[in-house]
């Protein structure tokens, strides 16, 4: 349903006796799919049909197996021990946001990143405690997908990814760098390799829990234009663009006030 893995997972690993009830739930869900993108279609994706059929799977998948393991694990993780753990991973993602931030033209970004990775990987514990951020040493992220963007693909098509859900076409194609950029692909042995991910992916499955409850509606468009939405933010460094009010003049006169408008009730001490 998320876009919760950045480095390599074979698909094996997820396959699951159900599999025959969920293939049987995205044929159930295609005609109802069909006519909500008949009603109110979005021009940033052409390809919705394909995609709530994909949407359908992972949440199917994310339901019966994903999200239980996510809460089991943050009913028996001390928050302390959670928090570690979202800090190791997160610290590791900084040698992606220094490399995406050079290949930017963002040295200064790009500093602060490798300063970060530096300073929780050494006093930090191996990145287990952010004490870059207590001392005020943030950088923004970054991955190839915002670098694509920077280089000139600023527009893309929604897609949704089966098992990594959504994403862009733009960030599709990045997305084989930042498996490359990311530390955890270069362990050698497997056993810990796939520990890792399956450790990342549980723990950030249960940091996503409480927004679940944020989700109204059809839970395919909020979801879809979330993602768009944060990934326009993140492209364009957290810039809203001008306030339209912003450079307008209003001038009054009296007719733009006139008493007779108003009567004795609309006075009030």
């Amino acid at each position: 349903m998320w876009q919760w893995l950045r480095n390599d997972k074979s698909a094996s690993t997820l396959r699951a006796p159900g599999l025959p009830l969920l293939l049987v739930t995205l044929l159930a869900t295609g005609g109802c799919a069909s006519t909500q993108m008949a009603e109110d279609a979005n021009p940033d994706d052409p390809w919705e049909g394909f995609n709530r059929k994909v949407f359908a799977f992972n949440d199917v998948l994310d339901r019966y197996a994903l999200k239980p393991v996510a809460r089991g694990y943050r009913t028996i993780t001390p928050d302390p021990v959670e928090t570690g753990v979202g800090n190791f991973f997160s610290n590791l993602g900084e040698v992606r946001t220094a490399l995406n931030s050079m290949l930017q033209g963002k040295p200064a970004n790009a500093g602060l990143a490798t300063s970060r990775f530096l300073i929780n990987s050494t006093v930090g514990i191996g990145g287990l405690l952010d004490y870059a951020t207590l001392m005020e040493v943030t950088a923004d992220k970054e991955d190839f997908g915002q670098t694509l963007a920077v280089w000139g693909w600023e527009d893309s098509r929604y897609l949704v990814l089966p098992f990594l859900g959504p994403s862009t076409l733009r960030d599709t194609t990045g997305l084989p760098a930042d498996i490359a950029a990311y530390p955890v692909t270069y362990v050698d042995d497997d056993t810990a390799r796939i520990s890792l991910t399956a450790l990342n992916l549980i723990d950030t499955r249960a940091g996503l829990l409480a927004q679940e409850e944020l989700i109204s509606g059809d839970r395919y468009r909020f979801i879809r234009d979330a993602y768009l939405q944060s990934r326009q933010f993140e492209v364009s460094d957290g810039e809203l663009g001008d306030d339209p009010f912003a450079s307008d003049s209003f001038d009054f006169d009296d007719s733009d006030f006139d008493e007779s408008n108003f009567g004795d009730d609309d006075v009030t001490d």
